[in-house]
């Protein structure tokens, strides 16, 4: 796909300070935290029909704000999108069906958590298919968060989330194969135009979840929230954190990024009475303490080379 978002996100990219820029990345985390708490307030859609309603709107959305970003061409240009364009979709469309799904199946803690091992699953990813080379500091944070995420799956084994949980785990994996694809594309010339693809992941997931989403049961009321988390839980989030990208450096996104997880486990605590437990509590600090850990320590090599 030739081109990228560059027109209209340097337009925008150029009036955001650093600053600016945490400080909009901060609110962009709270935006995509808000999913579990909302979903606890539906009334009658579930499952793929969750699914199937978020990622319409987005489809929706996305609609008019592509020809803002890129201009009338960007359908057209989709069109002729080279195969890592493609899989860049797909992978997206897995992120945005495994997450809806595994919030039906067990506790919005568990979901955030897991999820947040995408950075360490890129890490492997890519050392097996572009062969990355994995630091020292990178080896022992994976053991580590692989120990927590070990702690919580044992004791789900009795607790019958485990399948939500294992679902959940689709997302990270989705996540890292489509960075490992753009950034392979990337270093042979071929950028990968980053929004197009989740909105063409959002159409691959509505057409997949359409079969599986009847009969509907979704209320007036229901559209209404899952209409916000189409538009405002995901495409403009996602559209934000593409022009942060621009500005903030990949430590500083990846650890801004982990403020989802916090803000998500406190919203269905406060919103919806979704205490997290203490096997979550302990797995989690151990899987966010190694992340955040991993990325300050790669920040300060990086520094101190430059």
């Amino acid at each position: 796909m030739k081109g990228t978002l560059s027109d209209g996100v340097n337009f925008f990219a150029m009036k955001l300070t650093h600053n600016r820029a945490v400080a909009l990345m901060v609110a962009v985390a709270f935006m995509w935290s808000t999913a579990g708490v909302v979903t606890r307030h539906l009334d009658g859609a579930r499952s793929f029909e969750l699914t199937f309603w978020r990622a319409a709107f987005t489809a929706l959305s996305l609609l008019f704000i592509l020809p803002v970003l890129r201009g009338a061409r960007v359908f057209a240009d989709i069109r002729h999108a080279g195969t890592a364009f493609w899989v860049s979709g797909l992978c997206w469309s897995v992120m945005f069906t495994a997450y809806m799904v595994a919030l039906t199946l067990t506790s919005v803690a568990n979901v955030l958590v897991t999820m947040s091992l995408g950075p360490l699953m890129t890490a492997l990813i890519a050392r097996v298919c572009i062969g990355h080379r994995i630091p020292v500091r990178t080896w022992v944070a994976i053991l580590v968060a692989g120990a927590g995420i070990a702690y919580m799956y044992g004791t789900q084994l009795a607790g019958g989330q485990l399948v939500g949980t294992l679902v959940a785990l689709c997302v990270p994996f989705a996540g890292a194969t489509n960075w490992t694809v753009t950034q392979n594309a990337h270093a042979q010339g071929h950028d990968v135009d980053l929004v197009p693809a989740v909105f063409v992941g959002a159409v691959i997931s509505c057409v997949v979840t359409l079969p599986l989403a009847y009969p509907f049961q979704a209320t007036a009321h229901d559209l209404q929230l899952l209409a916000y988390l189409g538009v405002f839980q995901l495409a403009i989030p996602c559209v934000l954190s593409v022009l942060c990208a621009r500005v903030l450096k990949a430590p500083e996104l990846s650890l801004l990024a982990l403020l989802e997880v916090v803000f998500g486990i406190v919203l269905a605590w406060l919103g919806a009475g979704e205490a997290p437990g203490p096997t979550v509590l302990v797995g989690g600090t151990l899987v966010i303490g190694a992340l955040v850990v991993n990325e300050l320590l790669g920040w300060k090599d990086r520094s101190a080379k430059a």
